[in-house]
């Protein structure tokens, strides 16, 4: 018996660990602000918002003139000596330089300098539960620069001329979504005769933007253009905020690695370059992630690119592009700023629904994410979903259990013969092991019994905590009366404490056999320690786990009850 409560005992603390671990990597006290607090402290003018870099490691010297005095301090080229950040706030009035376009999902901002996108609200996502200021992913704020750009650099690249990047203009500076769709035509004309229309085009109902790029060359020479686009972000945040997101940082996908995180410090250890039909990059925080898909049927370079101990930059560089003189073509790219929904990036290219990350149990957790969905499709109640999911999942572990308590029971039947010998032989804890090992043979009782069927039910709990914490759609998800975020802790701790003591009944159901006092007083402890763990997690994981106690509760009375009936003592 003391075997099995040992194993027992290192089980649950593996499992504590585990989750606290993953709790104090996703919502650890970090040294990191809020993006909602920072953005709106951010000004669009800052001298460090510098939304003209661009990538250049294939960039070269163009000809054309009509642009911003500026460093194109970004560019992906030879990884050069870094140049000095512009000032660029006195040489355009913000109402002059920034178009606005809101939609029914999206509230954005592009800089007419380069045409990048440089704010971007999610409108019908909320900072926090009940604010009416929607969820800011892109924000021009110097100590927390997140920013979209993109252009065309190559050997007629307006965005490669040394001499800054292009200055568009746009025919209005606000824009409002009145229909099921929406362009903003941004345009340019270098001085050798090229127009370029950067068309963004917005959707009804949609977090994804249509980048179209049209050029026409009016020069009387053949011009050769590559389209880029990147995400740029700050490598720290300011102190201040004691929560982080489960992983911020950088992501990419190829044709041989559907899915793969490159975090800053990656970025910062060593630059990556990677050739790949297809693909996309993004950038992923806790819930929400920005991507750009360039054109699936071309090879593209995905980068990375560490500026100064600053910025870190992902982005890719597609196929150079010829253009004869008069003739005109049509770059498109895709980017997705929005939630991480699953079923909807799975529709913009190959692994983007992988940004959704569920650990190393992602294949358990899919399929009780896809079952929760199911339910909650139903029931239009993501607490009640939760309930339902665990009575499935303590049904379906039924039989485990079942082998659990049973094997408990005939433990502690051995209880009193457990205590002669201890008495009988004392400190000497090799004979006291060999006289346990025959006991367990001679009355055909497995020590593991109670303890295998636990170890099998953890990857459940495990993977349905990430499917928890990962998920969007429980983002602000109500319950009922108090839980009014399943995705947060618990604010009056009722479930954590009905948590604690719905263990503490269980423990009571397993009444202690061990001699060792150290590992009574661990094991009479335990239920305070995950109180206190519990009442940090999200209130779903919390009431999953309290459901599922109950139900091991009246499991455990049923098969005690049956194993009486046979004329087994339970107890």
């Amino acid at each position: 018996m003391e075997s099995q409560r040992s194993f027992m005992l290192i089980a649950l603390a593996l499992v504590s660990f585990l989750l606290w671990q993953e709790w104090q990597t996703a919502y650890g006290p970090k040294a990191v602000t809020p993006v909602e607090q920072t953005e709106q402290k951010a000004s669009l003018t800052e001298a460090k918002f510098v939304a003209s870099n661009v990538p250049s490691d294939l960039a070269q010297t163009g000809t054309n003139t009509n642009s911003v005095q500026n460093t194109a301090a970004d560019v992906p080229a030879n990884m050069a000596n870094e140049p000095t950040v512009p000032v660029v706030r006195n040489q355009l009035g913000q109402s002059e330089r920034f178009v606005e376009v809101t939609t029914d999902t999206l509230q954005v901002t592009i800089d007419l300098l380069g045409g990048d996108v440089v704010k971007a609200n999610l409108i019908k996502y909320p900072i926090t539960e009940g604010s009416n200021d929607a969820y800011s992913l892109l924000r021009p704020n110097a100590a927390a620069l997140y920013v979209a750009q993109s252009g065309l650099i190559g050997a007629n690249g307006p965005d490669a001329n040394p001499d800054g990047r292009p200055l568009y203009t746009s025919p209005i500076m606000q824009y409002t979504l009145n229909n099921d769709s929406l362009s903003v035509p941004l345009s340019w004309v270098g001085s050798n005769g090229m127009r370029i229309t950067k068309t963004f085009v917005f959707t009804r109902g949609n977090h994804a933007v249509e980048l179209q790029q049209t050029i026409t060359n009016g020069s009387n020479d053949t011009i050769i253009v590559q389209p880029y686009a990147q995400l740029k972000q700050t490598f720290t945040l300011p102190e201040g905020n004691m929560f982080m997101p489960t992983y911020r940082g950088a992501a990419y996908g190829t044709e041989q690695e559907q899915y793969q995180k490159y975090s800053f410090g990656d970025i910062e250890d060593e630059s990556l370059r990677i050739a790949t039909p297809a693909g996309w990059i993004a950038m992923i925080e806790h819930y929400f992630l920005s991507a750009w898909v360039p054109p699936q049927d071309k090879t593209n370079t995905i980068y990375t690119r560490a500026i100064g101990t600053e910025y870190a930059t992902i982005g890719y560089t597609s196929e150079p592009v010829s253009i004869v003189s008069g003739a005109e073509t049509r770059l498109d790219s895709l980017l997705y700023l929005g939630p991480k929904d699953q079923d909807t990036l799975k529709q913009y290219a190959k692994g983007l629904n992988l940004t959704v990350d569920y650990g190393f149990l992602w294949f358990i957790s899919e399929w009780l994410f896809w079952l929760l969905q199911m339910i909650q499709g139903v029931v239009v109640n993501w607490g009640v979903a939760i309930i339902i999911i665990t009575i499935i999942v303590k049904g379906i572990m039924y039989p485990l259990t079942k082998k659990q308590y049973e094997s408990m029971a005939k433990m502690r039947v051995l209880g009193p013969k457990m205590t002669q010998l201890k008495e009988r032989f004392g400190d000497d804890r090799q004979k006291m092991s060999q006289a346990m090992m025959e006991l367990y043979k001679k009355e055909k009782v497995n020590p593991m019994g109670g303890c295998f069927p636990l170890l099998l039910q953890m990857p459940i709990f495990l993977a349905l905590y990430w499917v928890f914490l990962e998920s969007v759609e429980l983002r602000h998800a109500d319950f009922v009366f108090w839980i009014t975020d399943l995705s947060t802790k618990d604010p009056y701790f009722v479930l954590p404490i009905l948590t604690g003591i719905s263990m503490w009944a269980l423990q009571k159901l397993q009444p202690m056999t061990v001699t060792d006092e150290m590992q009574k007083k661990i094991m009479q402890f335990m239920p305070i320690m995950m109180t206190i763990f519990f009442m940090w997690f999200p209130s779903g994981l919390v009431l999953y786990w309290l459901i599922s106690n109950v139900i091991t509760l009246v499991q455990a009375k049923l098969i005690y009850a049956s194993m009486e009936k046979r004329g087994l003592k339970a107890s």
